[in-house]
C-alpha cells in the first residue's frame, strides 16, 4: 500500500510541476491603428447594433431568406470550413493530451519449456546402488505479469508542452473565427447576387416595355411615311431606336442566366423551386438604421479580426515552445504491478513489482537548429502583428466606405427618381410635338434615349444602395444568430 501511495504522489508531483515556467511573450492586443471614430458626417444615430441583429431580421424578402438558409446548409465552401474546424479541434485535443501522463495497463502470460541439458548442473544422476537414475529431459514454467505504467511523461518545467497546447488551441479558435467570417461573407454574397438578379429582371421588364413603346413609335412613323407626310429618315431612326431596346433585352437575359448560375453555386446546388415570390428593389427597405459604433467595437465583432488575433496568440505560444527547447527535457517512466509463476497467487503482496526512473536530455550541439526555430517563431510573430493591423485597417475602410455609401447612394436614388419623372415628362412632350408636326423625330429620339438611360441608372443605383446596406451589415460583424440554419459555433 505504501508503494501505491508513492506512485500516486509522484504522479501528482509531476502534474504540479508541469508548466511551472512560461517562456512565451505575454499576449497583448496591438493598439488600434485607425482613427478613434468614424466620420460623423456619415454616421447618423442608429437604433440597431449589427452584431446583435440576426440576419433573418435584417432581410425582409422571403425569397432571399430561403436562398440564404439553403446556402448555409449546402454551400460546399462552408462545409469545407466547418470540416476545418473539426480538424483543428481534434488537433488541439491531441496536443493538449500531451500535458497529462498516459497510464497504460498490460498483462501477459508466457509458458516456457527449457531442456535440462542446456542448464549447467542438470543431467543424469547415479543412485546409491550405482545405477543411473532417470530424470526429466526438460522443465516447463508458467509466468503471469500484470502492471500499470506511465511511459515518457515530460515534466513541463519550461512550458514547452503547455505552449504547444496553447498554440493548437489558438489555431482552433482562429479556424472557428474563419468559418464565422465565411458565414457572413456567404450571406453577403448571396444577398448581393440576388439583388443583381432582381435588378436584371427589372431591367429586362423595362427594356421590353421600352421596346413595345418604340414599336408603336415605328408604326406611327411608317404610317406617316406611307401617307407622304415624312421621308424615310424618321422611319429608319425609329427602327434603330427599337433595335437598341431589343438588344438590351437580349443582353440582360444573358446576364440573368449567368446570375442564376452563380446563385446556384452559392446555394450549393439547384435553387429550390418552392421558394416564395420575391420583392422588387423598392420593397427591400427594412426601415432599420444600423449604428456603426466605434472602430474599437470591431475588435470583438468582426470574426476576421478575431481570427487574426488568435493566429497572433498562436505565434507567441510557439515562441515560448521554441525558447523552452534550449532547456533540458526531463521525462518520467514508472510502473507498478505483480509478477508470479502461479495465477492463483499473482496478486499476493510478495509478488509486487515496481520501477521508477527519470531521464534528462539536452542537445549539446545542434548546428543552430534551435536558434533557427526561435528566429522563425519570432519572425512569425512580426508577420502576425502586421496581419492583425491590416485586418483592422481593412475592416475600418469597409465600414467607412459603407457608411459613405449609405448617405450618398440614398441621395443619388432620390436625385435619379426626380430625374426619371422629368425625363418622362420631356418624352411625353416630344411625342406630342412630333404627332402634331411641330417637331421632327430627332427630338423624340433624344428624349426616348434619355428616359431609358435614366430609368436604367435608377434601377442600378437602387440595387447598389441595397447591396451597400448588406455590405455595412457584414462589415460591422452581423449577428451569428441564425435559427433553422447550419449550426455556427460561438466563441
Amino acid at each position: 500500500m505504501i508503494r501505491r501511495h508513492t506512485i500516486a504522489a509522484t504522479s501528482l508531483l509531476a502534474l504540479a510541476l508541469a508548466g511551472c515556467v512560461n517562456l512565451a511573450p505575454d499576449h497583448v492586443r496591438p493598439g488600434l491603428t485607425t482613427e478613434a471614430a468614424y466620420d460623423p458626417a456619415y454616421q447618423p444615430d442608429g437604433s440597431v447594433v449589427a452584431s446583435q441583429l440576426p440576419w433573418r431580421d435584417f432581410f425582409v424578402d422571403p425569397r432571399l431568406e430561403g436562398l440564404i438558409a439553403t446556402a448555409l446548409l449546402n454551400n460546399r465552401n462552408l462545409l469545407a470550413a466547418t470540416a476545418r474546424i473539426e480538424q483543428a479541434r481534434a488537433q488541439f485535443r491531441i496536443q493538449d493530451a500531451a500535458r497529462l501522463p498516459t497510464p497504460g495497463v498490460n498483462g501477459s502470460y508466457t509458458r516456457t519449456r527449457t531442456p535440462l541439458g542446456t542448464i549447467p548442473g542438470f543431467g543424469s544422476t547415479t543412485g546409491e546402488d550405482g545405477e543411473v537414475a532417470d530424470t526429466p529431459s526438460s522443465i516447463t514454467q508458467d509466468r503471469f505479469d500484470v502492471n500499470v505504467g506511465v511511459t515518457s511523461f515530460e515534466l513541463d518545467f519550461w512550458g514547452r508542452v503547455a505552449n504547444l497546447s496553447e498554440a493548437a488551441r489558438a489555431t482552433y479558435l482562429s479556424t472557428e473565427a474563419a468559418q464565422r467570417a465565411f458565414y457572413l461573407s456567404l450571406i453577403g454574397d448571396v444577398a448581393d447576387t440576388y439583388y443583381q438578379l432582381v435588378e436584371t429582371q427589372e431591367q429586362i421588364a423595362l427594356a421590353r416595355q421600352t421596346a413595345e413603346s418604340r414599336r408603336e413609335g415605328l408604326r406611327i412613323a411608317e404610317l406617316r411615311l406611307n401617307s407622304g407626310v415624312e421621308s424615310a429618315l424618321p422611319t429608319r431612326q425609329a427602327e434603330a431606336l427599337l433595335t437598341q431596346a431589343e438588344q438590351q433585352v437580349q443582353a440582360q437575359e444573358l446576364t440573368e442566366a449567368q446570375l442564376r448560375n452563380q446563385l446556384a453555386v452559392l446555394v450549393g446546388g439547384r435553387v429550390p423551386g418552392m421558394l416564395p415570390a420575391g420583392l422588387t428593389l423598392t420593397e427591400q427597405e427594412n426601415g432599420l438604421e444600423i449604428d456603426a459604433g466605434l472602430p474599437s467595437d470591431l475588435l470583438l465583432a468582426r470574426p476576421d479580426i478575431i481570427q487574426a488575433e488568435e493566429e497572433l496568440r498562436a505565434a507567441r505560444a510557439n515562441i515560448g515552445a521554441a525558447r523552452a527547447a534550449f532547456f533540458p527535457s526531463i521525462s518520467l517512466t514508472g510502473s507498478f504491478g505483480f509478477s508470479s509463476v502461479e495465477l492463483d497467487g499473482l496478486f499476493d503482496g510478495s509478488n509486487q513489482a515496481w520501477s521508477f526512473g527519470p531521464s534528462i536530455s539536452l542537445p549539446i550541439f545542434d548546428w543552430g537548429a534551435r536558434e533557427g526555430q526561435l528566429d522563425f517563431a519570432r519572425a512569425r510573430e512580426v508577420e502576425e502583428v502586421a496581419q492583425y493591423d491590416l485586418a483592422v485597417q481593412n475592416a475600418f475602410r469597409e465600414v467607412s466606405d459603407a457608411l459613405a455609401g449609405r448617405r450618398w447612394l440614398a441621395e443619388q436614388v432620390r436625385t435619379l427618381e426626380r430625374g426619371v419623372v422629368a425625363q418622362e415628362e420631356i418624352a411625353n412632350i416630344a411625342r406630342l410635338r412630333y404627332r402634331e408636326g411641330v417637331a421632327n423625330f430627332l427630338e423624340v429620339l433624344d428624349a426616348e434615349r434619355s428616359l431609358f438611360s435614366a430609368q436604367q441608372s435608377l434601377l442600378t443605383t437602387r440595387r447598389a444602395y441595397r447591396s451597400n446596406a448588406v455590405a455595412l451589415y457584414v462589415a460591422l460583424g452581423g449577428s451569428m444568430l441564425a435559427p433553422d440554419t447550419a449550426p455556427i459555433t460561438e466563441r
